[in-house]
């Protein structure tokens, strides 16, 4: 004959586990070693690195994130959509680089506060700004990136971690090159209405 089973073991069975804490089982800035053929101080350097490179995309994915929702203006449309689009676009790369770092053996940055206390970046205002401030921001903190990013690029070929280079070049120079081109000419001197 099957057990029955009293309702409050049911329950406690399908009650979650709440409030569990435990140790950290990786502290943030310690290394595990990756079978990836190697050098544990390029997986070091490399992950430092991208660290650095991952707060400030982080950034900049949400300073697109505040310009698109605080918009306003004539080109308002336009720019929601845009800078929504490079949005999401600027979410695949944080997701590219941290799965990097934790690729090499490392922990990636992830919580607001220590992204804030980390990027490269300058703070924006809470309040909303007009649209040259906004596509002003943006540019700056692509130049930004984009410094850094040829740096880290370099060092990591020097290092011999192609994959770190293969990246940084492929996804974040390039898309932010992009993005640059999209969003500077948003501010080029050209009359809406004027033929000559």
């Amino acid at each position: 004959m099957p057990k029955t089973i009293e309702a409050d073991e049911i329950l406690n069975q399908a009650t979650p586990l709440q409030r569990q804490h435990a140790h950290e089982i990786q502290p943030f800035g310690h290394l595990v070693r990756m079978p990836i053929a190697l050098d544990e101080k390029a997986c070091i350097e490399s992950v430092e690195h991208l660290n650095q490179l991952l707060a400030d995309t982080m950034t900049l994915r949400d300073l697109y994130k505040k310009h698109h929702w605080q918009v306003a203006g004539p080109t308002f449309y336009t720019l929601h959509l845009l800078f929504d689009k490079h949005f999401e676009e600027q979410s695949g790369l944080v997701d590219a680089i941290a799965e990097r770092i934790q690729a090499l053996g490392g922990v990636s940055i992830a919580m607001a506060h220590d992204v804030a206390e980390t990027t490269l970046i300058p703070r924006p205002p809470k309040g909303r700004e007009g649209v040259p401030a906004q596509v002003s921001r943006l540019l700056h903190a692509h130049e930004i990136v984009l410094k850094e990013a040829r740096t880290m690029a370099r060092l990591a070929t020097d290092r011999g971690d192609d994959g770190t280079n293969d990246l940084i070049v492929s996804n974040v120079i390039r898309t932010g090159e992009a993005q640059v081109w999209f969003v500077a000419e948003h501010v080029v001197d050209v009359p809406l209405v004027r033929a000559k």
